[in-house]
């Protein structure tokens, strides 16, 4: 045995010779602090409540699962939490069918990918303009106009769109787009302002020393440290983007440029008491916002939690 290892050994034998610590007499040994303050204490309340608000998500989602998944003569034997035995494919290739869903996803996709992208590059444009002149009124104030304009619903100026659009030659998906973003600007100025405050003002001085533009230092120092900010407001707008089933109706002319959500109730008439098919289509039509969103939530509520805090 080197020498080296004499010390360790040492320790462990006296580590070893430690009694155990002793209560009051006739109680046994005493147990330790450390597992008393580490014991973490179930809330069954808190417990009971998150169960059930996963079963009003989870029910739901099992039951167009299963419709999906059955025949035609199954779904109509008024079981709708049976589990379909034997599995059967037909809803979703008549869902392919019917609603011409290779062309319907890739409008969707381009509506989607072309929001998400004028989101972001938009929103840390303004955002970085407001931040960094935030001492000057009109920057001041149109930050304000931006938070005011969150509370004017779409449908309440539907129409002057509608007829805008029209004039424009902006009734198509691009004219969803244009919308769509505008939409989301307020909401992601907002998360991106409050991201920006959180960086240290010397980063930037320091670029500027290096002889750095300012467009040369959001697009190499800040634009990269939005990074987190990004993927979160990219999700808010996929998901609103996608799932958004009035703006597409009303602004798109041409039934044959509509999305998925349009197409499913344009078509919803030929599926008739056929509910493996609607369910079926449901399911093709949400499946790309449910697998976005878990492969993004860990970035999202990283954006959000860092957004909140100023460093």
């Amino acid at each position: 045995m080197t020498a080296l290892n004499q010390p360790a050994l040492a320790f462990e034998q006296a580590e070893l010779a430690v009694p155990e610590r002793q209560g009051p007499a006739g109680s046994g040994p005493r147990r330790s602090r450390f597992r008393r303050v580490g014991a973490e204490r179930i809330s069954w309340s808190t417990t009971t409540i998150l169960v059930l608000c996963s079963l009003t998500v989870l029910l739901p989602l099992y039951v167009t699962v299963s419709m999906a998944l059955k025949s035609g003569t199954q779904v109509v034997d008024g079981n709708a939490f049976s589990i379909p035995s034997p599995i059967s494919f037909d809803g979703f290739v008549q869902a392919w069918t019917l609603t011409k869903f290779p062309v319907g996803l890739a409008i969707s996709l381009l509506v989607t990918a072309g929001t998400v992208v004028a989101t972001i590059i938009l929103a840390a444009f303004a955002s970085y303009a407001i931040a960094r002149n935030w001492d000057r009124k009109l920057f001041r104030y149109s930050f304000f106009y931006l938070l005011a304009a969150m509370f004017i619903p779409f449908p309440v100026i539907a129409l002057p769109q509608i007829q805008l659009t029209g004039r424009l030659g902006l009734d198509n998906p691009l004219g969803v787009i244009i919308l769509a973003t505008m939409f989301q600007l307020s909401f992601s100025v907002l998360l991106f302002t409050a991201f920006l405050r959180s960086i240290p003002l010397e980063l930037e001085e320091s670029a500027r020393i290096d002889g750095a533009t300012t467009w040369q230092t959001f697009w190499r120092l800040i634009f990269p440290l939005l990074a987190p900010m990004s993927a979160t407001v990219g999700i808010f707008a996929f998901l609103y983007a996608w799932n958004d089933f009035m703006m597409p109706s009303l602004i798109i002319s041409d039934p044959a440029l509509q999305t998925l959500p349009v197409r499913q109730n344009l078509f919803q008439t030929q599926f008739s008491n056929n509910y493996n098919v609607a369910f079926a289509s449901y399911l093709m039509a949400m499946a790309p916002a449910i697998v976005a969103y878990l492969f993004t939530q860990r970035w999202v509520m990283a954006g959000v939690t860092q957004g909140a805090v100023k460093g």
